[in-house]
C-alpha cells in the first residue's frame, strides 16, 4: 500500500474514472476499457472497501466542447467528502483540457481525497498524490 494512503482515506470510498473518447474507441478498443475498469481491483487490493466505478462518459470527448455527466458526477462525490481516492488509467481519461483536470485537483486538494493516475500534468499540491499503477 501507498504510504500517502491513510486510514481516513481507506474509511471512505474509491472512484474509478472510465472514459474513452468516441464511440468507435469505445467498440473498438476494448484492451483500454478492460484496463480501465480493472482499476476497480486496484482499488480493493488497497484496502477500500466501497469502489465506485463512474463510466457515464464513454464515447465522450474531454476537451470540455460536450457535457460529461460522469465527471459532473465524480466532482460532486469529491466534494460531498465521501471520496478517499480517485483512480484514472490516466491523466488524458479525467480531462484534455487544464480548466477540467485543475479543478478537480484544488476539490480533491480540499476534500483530502487521493488521487492515482499512470501519468499527469505538474502538480502544485501534493495533496494529490500521483502514482504508478501496474
Amino acid at each position: 500500500m501507498n504510504a500517502k494512503i491513510t486510514s481516513d482515506h481507506l474509511g471512505r470510498a474509491a472512484v474509478v474514472y472510465v472514459r474513452q473518447s468516441t464511440m468507435a474507441q469505445v467498440t473498438g478498443n476494448l484492451e483500454s476499457q478492460r484496463r480501465q475498469y480493472d482499476l476497480a481491483g486496484a482499488a480493493a487490493t488497497t484496502g477500500f472497501a466501497s469502489v465506485t466505478v463512474i463510466d457515464d462518459d464513454l464515447g465522450r470527448s474531454g476537451s470540455g466542447s460536450m457535457e460529461r455527466p460522469g465527471f459532473e458526477r465524480l466532482v460532486a462525490q469529491v466534494c460531498s467528502g465521501n471520496v478517499g481516492a480517485v483512480y484514472c488509467i490516466e491523466a488524458s481519461r479525467l480531462a484534455r483540457n487544464g480548466r477540467d483536470w485543475h479543478h478537480l485537483i484544488d476539490l480533491c486538494a480540499l476534500a483530502g481525497t487521493w488521487g492515482s493516475t499512470r501519468m499527469a500534468p505538474t502538480i502544485r499540491d501534493s495533496s494529490m498524490i500521483v502514482c504508478c499503477l501496474g
